[in-house]
């Protein structure tokens, strides 16, 4: 049997400080649940398979799409983006922090291979 316990975002989101790097913290259906701590920008991306969820927990996100729009998603608020629509998460300096549920095999920056993208998950 799968071990029941409690996980306290908090105390998980004090454990790391490396920005724009998914931690994983659980998962459920075939998904992880996943801390993220955001600041400045991020790169332009998609993914073709998945919806993403962004959950702010601390600060204001800024989701920036190629039609020209800002939304933005602040603390306890959450967004969904579309599989497919190309976005690019952004803060105005400010750390955020995020939580994301994501499929098992979606990838950090979709299709596209940057600097920033992650390849290794660490669970915290």
């Amino acid at each position: 049997m799968k071990k029941i316990e409690v996980i306290n975002i908090k105390e998980k989101f004090s454990l790391f400080n490396d920005e724009w790097t998914p931690k994983i913290i659980g998962e459920l259906n075939n998904q992880y649940v996943k801390l993220c701590k955001l600041k400045d920008d991020f790169v332009w991306h998609s993914h073709a398979h998945e919806d993403e969820l962004f959950m702010v927990f601390q600060g204001t996100l800024l989701v920036e799409f190629r039609d020209g729009r800002i939304v933005e998603v602040r603390e306890g608020e959450i967004l969904i983006v579309p599989k497919g629509v190309e976005h690019r998460p952004h803060t105005n300096g400010e750390l955020v922090f995020n939580l994301l549920f994501e499929p098992k095999t979606t990838l950090h920056t979709g299709d596209m291979q940057t600097a920033m993208t992650v390849t290794k998950l660490d669970w915290i």
